[in-house]
């Protein structure tokens, strides 16, 4: 389905059209026309899937054609999404598809001077794109409204909960009226998802682009067996030998992130590591070199790589296994974007034989096994308990404000109506 089919103004198709899309992805072609018609929607889609324009682009158009009131000007949609990256990405899509629109729009996130912030709020903008602590410190000042917010996105629901931002959502919530368009968009759909919809949306209608917990078709995924302290040595011998020239690697913590992109250099790899520690001047840098192909290998942990949108990423690679089997779906799905094609390696020692298990039961699939001649693994090596390096299921101040999650949420305000088609 092509755009030009889905209602949209001309100034929506002409900047669509700027960047150089015409067919609507699966996601767009649901989302879109429910949104235009002012439904809550509750939709589950993979990353890479279009699901940003997929909300964007009808928020803007619903913007375009309600009036506005009173005659200053104040926000009149909020998007939150749960780091600084998803934020910058989402509020270049604001502004590449809003280009022929006459509406302001700012990005609000912590890691850098709340002033500017402050200052452009203080002029008026329409829409606000925001991580949930950053929001809370602005509204705690008094320099942000949210009375007269019409639409409502929560994005990557599903990690701001892993996150802990339950309870700031609630009380930013509880700041807008309650006649409201509300958005809910998560690659996951999970039990507390769930609960999250019926607490906040009103008889949603609810559609997914894939199954439950499943991985982009395009993507093709490999285990590779090997003890635990020759996991470096694989990785540099299998880039060095695919002649990988831009790969992304995940860790579960900070401090490894930063060792194995020191070691990576030392092997002649250029490489650099990006995690909640690092300024967002030096994250941005190492972002913009990655993709410039200056930076060779990106390391990264689970929370600073949310939202990354690098084009045609060819290599995804789990140096280790996520504490947490939904993780894997969120790291992989950073490759076989847009419809074209990815791999996803894991390294796997005997440490993490039951984290692979519980992603092989998520995915309901085994991964194709396959060792490395010359890393074969040494079968009297013991398993080690795997620590949690603090990057899963935790609060980050990257992002904000994260809080417990542990609430049960609360009673719901209408049932999800399915929409059963095809991806």
């Amino acid at each position: 389905m092509l755009f030009s089919e889905l209602g949209l103004s001309a100034e929506l198709l002409r900047a669509t059209e700027k960047q150089g899309y015409q067919v609507a992805t699966p996601i767009q072609q649901q989302a879109i026309p429910l949104i235009l018609e002012g439904r809550d929607l509750l939709a589950g889609a993979q990353t890479g899937t279009g699901k940003t324009a997929g909300f964007t682009l009808p928020l803007l158009q619903r913007l375009q054609t309600s009036e506005p009131q009173g005659h200053k000007r104040h926000v009149r949609a909020l998007i939150l999404v749960p780091t600084r990256e998803l934020a910058a990405q989402v509020a270049e899509s604001v502004r590449d598809y809003g280009r022929y629109l006459p509406f302001n729009s700012t990005v609000i996130f912590g890691g850098v001077s709340i002033n500017p912030q402050i200052s452009q709020l203080r002029r008026g903008v329409d829409i606000v794109i925001a991580t949930p602590g950053r929001l809370l410190d602005h509204m705690e000042r008094g320099t942000i409204r949210l009375d007269g917010v019409e639409t409502l996105v929560l994005d990557e629901a599903d990690r701001m909960l892993d996150m802990g931002f339950i309870r700031d959502i609630r009380k930013i919530m509880q700041t807008m009226k309650p006649e409201r368009q509300n958005l809910l968009f998560s690659a996951t759909f999970s039990r507390e998802i769930k609960q999250l919809a019926n607490e906040f949306l009103n008889s949603p209608m609810e559609i997914q682009v894939a199954r439950q917990n499943t991985t982009a078709e395009q993507i093709s995924q490999l285990v590779h067996p090997v003890d635990r302290h020759r996991k470096r040595e694989l990785l540099s011998h299998m880039i060095g030998a695919g002649n990988w020239r831009q790969v992304l690697v995940f860790t579960r913590t900070k401090h490894l992130a930063n060792r194995l992109s020191q070691q990576l250099e030392r092997d002649g790899l250029s490489a650099a590591a990006i995690h909640g520690n690092k300024s967002q001047a030096a994250r941005t840098r190492a972002l913009a070199d990655f993709k410039k192909g200056d930076v060779r290998v990106l390391v990264a942990t689970d929370i600073a790589a949310r939202g990354l949108d690098i084009e045609q990423l060819p290599h995804v690679v789990n140096f280790e296994l996520p504490n947490v089997a939904e993780d894997y779906i969120h790291r992989i799905g950073r490759t076989g974007r847009a419809g074209l094609d990815g791999e996803a390696v894991s390294l796997v020692c005997v440490d993490e034989k039951k984290l692979l298990s519980d992603i092989e039961r998520l995915l309901k699939q085994d991964i194709e096994k396959v060792v490395i001649p010359g890393y074969e693994p040494d079968e009297s090596i013991k398993a080690l308990p795997i620590k949690n390096g603090g990057n899963n299921r935790r609060p980050n101040h990257a992002g904000g404000r994260g809080r417990g999650t542990n609430q049960k949420a609360r009673g719901g305000r209408g049932q999800a109506q399915r929409i059963r088609r095809a991806a």
